[in-house]
């Protein structure tokens, strides 16, 4: 699953549990978007650090 997919579900779940006063569910949603965001800023790096490589190698 993709970092946004996951932020996006963490979001859902997150007002869901707040609607419904899930404390349990809420947080769930939180983790989810950290997992998301952290997905993401790695993918970035490896973006980053895969250019550099290719930059290196005169590609």
């Amino acid at each position: 699953m993709s970092g946004t997919a996951d932020n996006v579900k963490g979001n859902i779940k997150e007002t869901a549990g707040a609607v419904t006063g899930d404390e349990q569910l809420e947080n769930e949603g939180k983790a989810d978007q950290l997992a998301g965001k952290l997905k993401d800023v790695v993918g970035d790096v490896k973006d980053v650090a895969e250019g550099a490589i290719d930059k290196a190698r005169g590609k």
